[in-house]
């Protein structure tokens, strides 16, 4: 079985130019870090809201809710692990700061060259840049173990965040409401809503409602999927509900989404 390539982005590259993609709250399956190498804004990972700059190290494992905001003058570069591949990065979300000057530049020297790798085409290329992406995954668990990284035991409402953002992650497509999703987590919908927006500075139905406008946005903007059929994909009662909704959500409707 062969799998996808491990990839190498830039950001605009790795949002396609649509800013949606990386401000909207959603998982994907591929194991991502992000290095920002300009500007600053705010990170959703781990069911808690972060500020974020230059120099920070984000690994978000697949299937883990994240958005970052940047803004128009934020660059950085993306290393892109397709799902099912033997190379792994490390399985649990961090967000790292890295002030020391040599460890900078190891981690940004190993991107560059696989992206190098990457764009020259040469043969052997993607082996060479799944070594450079092994090498990357050390970096990373190396920062990680140091005693800089080590992070203290999350208070109560970012780990009642967290477990609500994964069943988002796993269940954003079914007909689940925020209410339900609070009693199976054995907390009432308010107490849900509070401690999310404590942790993450958006509420619970907020969260959900991020999830599903961005599968939604990524259906009819990369599928011919009928518009019915991504509504009742997503869990939607009717057409006409999931129009209605996303015009309230995007400003316009799911025709002028497309392409």
């Amino acid at each position: 079985m062969s799998f996808a390539p491990v990839r190498i982005l830039t950001l605009p590259q790795f949002t396609r130019q649509q800013d949606w993609r990386l401000t909207l709250a959603h998982d994907r399956p591929q194991d991502l870090l992000i290095w920002v190498t300009r500007g600053q804004g705010r990170l959703l990972l781990d069911g808690q809201r972060r500020g974020v700059g230059v120099h920070n190290a984000i690994l978000v494992p697949g299937g883990h809710l994240f958005a970052l905001e940047l803004g128009r003058q934020g660059m950085g570069l993306v290393v892109e692990i397709p799902p099912g591949s033997d190379l792994r990065l490390p399985d649990r979300p961090a967000q790292l700061r890295i002030r020391d000057v040599q460890s900078q530049s190891e981690l940004t020297g190993l991107i560059e060259a696989a992206q190098r790798e990457a764009a020259a085409a040469r043969p052997l290329s993607q082996q060479a840049v799944e070594a450079y992406a092994a090498l990357i995954s050390v970096w990373l668990r190396r920062q990680m173990g140091s005693e800089a990284h080590l992070t203290e035991r999350p208070r109560a409402a970012v780990r009642l965040a967290a477990r609500y953002c994964a069943r988002i992650s796993a269940e954003y497509a079914s007909t689940a409401t925020m209410a339900d999703h609070a009693a199976a987590l054995s907390v009432t919908p308010t107490h849900l809503s509070r401690a999310c927006k404590a942790a993450t500075g958006k509420t619970a139905a907020e969260l959900l409602t991020e999830r599903v406008i961005y599968a939604a946005r990524d259906l009819l903007a990369t599928t011919s999927v009928p518009a019915q059929d991504v509504a009742r994909h997503l869990g939607f009662g009717s057409a006409a509900y999931f129009t209605r909704f996303m015009q309230q959500h995007t400003g316009a409707s799911p025709s002028a989404l497309r392409g």
